[in-house]
């Protein structure tokens, strides 16, 4: 660090911004100290940025007593100086400020040190060094702002939706995702949460279809199951008309199947989905359930586990520039409701919904008694949405047999 921090001092803006006492020589070890002396000394003279080569020169004329041992070791630091490229300002400025703090940390402590065991040091003493030092303690910025022109915000809004949903009734109100975004789907058992991203990644126009590669990690039901319900929703066929024509639903199965991966996880945990993420590079992944994955440290209450997991899948989505779907269980109280908002997440009402870009909670009606089987109707509550910002219920119907959702 301190060798990046001395190329960075070569560069003459950077240390007309940082000279003196914002960068005192002791931020030095000693040896990377008499070559910050000697930049200090070229920037007084020449006035003008320095290479590492014009600085080892100066170095060495100005020290030509020094043993063939040590300037050994000095021609190995100003080797590493010329191999390191200069850290950006902006990095460059909060680095040095971490060390000028770390050395006043360690002036203040010694002050304290010297107080308590009563061998010296004052509140004035103390009171003085902070005065002393005063606005050193917040680095000077130059930020280079980021870009906000019309071309650049258009470009950046079509890239919120690089892939987009299937399903009408939620592409009219929520386009699509993009990679490096963390969507939570809630609903309860027996609702049709696998069957919500089968039907997203492998029915008509899909995410696999528009050539997304997706990952699914599946730790709730084994991979046949959740692959059946990939195959009928590719095919748009029942199980028992899957069987009857073979021929026709690979036909169907197969354009999308190179873009589809499945893997049962159960008893994994989180640093092994970032593994998967960083080794394939999915555009989509689905964790199926995301509860279930185990979060890394120990936790002494679920809902700071579940934290922590969101965390984790939002930080594998920015990281590997992914979507990653995050399936939860709703409480109880959720139970044949239409309209659900973010408190039914089960476990964790606040923490994990807050990592959330989108969160889609999947509702349905009660059933009915003397009805034969479930209404097909399907709400979808979108209840945080920080992509274009619309709240609301939109209705859509799942065909159970097929695994589509149809809006």
């Amino acid at each position: 660090m301190e060798v990046s921090m001395l190329r960075s001092l070569m560069d003459k803006g950077f240390y007309d911004d940082h000279r003196g006492s914002k960068c005192p020589d002791r931020l030095f070890s000693s040896d990377n100290r008499k070559i910050k002396q000697t930049i200090d000394k070229a920037m007084d003279h020449y006035n003008r940025s320095v290479t590492p080569d014009e600085v080892q020169a100066l170095f060495l004329s100005a020290n030509p007593t020094i043993t063939t041992a040590q300037k050994t070791g000095f021609d190995s630091l100003f080797v590493q100086l010329k191999r390191e490229a200069p850290m950006g300002n902006d990095i460059a400025q909060e680095v040095l400020s971490k060390l000028f703090q770390k050395v006043v940390g360690e002036d203040i402590a010694n002050i304290g040190f010297d107080m308590v065991s009563g061998t010296g040091g004052t509140m004035e003493t103390l009171r003085g060094l902070l005065e002393r030092y005063g606005d050193d303690f917040t680095p000077n910025l130059n930020i280079e702002w980021d870009d906000i022109t019309i071309e650049t915000l258009m470009a950046k809004a079509e890239l919120e939706a690089r892939w987009s949903f299937n399903i009408p009734s939620v592409a009219r109100k929520v386009e699509g995702v993009s990679a490096g975004q963390l969507i939570e789907v809630g609903a309860r058992p027996n609702t049709g949460k696998t069957s919500f991203h089968a039907s997203l990644i492998a029915g008509p126009n899909g995410f696999a279809h528009q050539g997304a590669k997706c990952v699914i990690l599946c730790n709730e039901e084994p991979t046949h199951r959740v692959g059946a319900r990939y195959l009928t929703a590719a095919a748009g066929m029942s199980a028992r008309d899957v069987k009857a024509n073979l021929a026709k639903a690979k036909s169907l199965y197969e354009p999308v199947m190179n873009n589809i991966k499945i893997k049962e996880a159960s008893g994994r945990d989180m640093n092994w989905v970032e593994s998967v993420a960083k080794t394939y590079r999915p555009d989509i992944l689905v964790l199926d359930m995301g509860d279930k994955f185990k979060a890394e440290g120990g936790f002494a209450r679920q809902d700071e586990a579940l934290k922590a997991c969101a965390i984790h899948a939002r930080q594998i989505a920015k990281a590997y520039d992914c979507a990653v779907f995050y399936m939860s269980q709703l409480s109880a109280e959720a139970e044949g409701r239409s309209q659900l908002n973010q408190s039914m997440m089960e476990g964790s009402r606040t923490g994990k919904a807050a990592e959330a870009d989108l969160m889609i909670l999947i509702g349905k009606s009660p059933t009915v008694e003397g009805q034969e089987e479930d209404s097909p109707l399907r709400h979808m509550n979108i209840v945080k949405n920080k992509l274009n910002g619309w709240h609301g219920m939109v209705n859509c119907e799942l065909d159970y047999l097929t695994a589509r959702y149809e809006g």
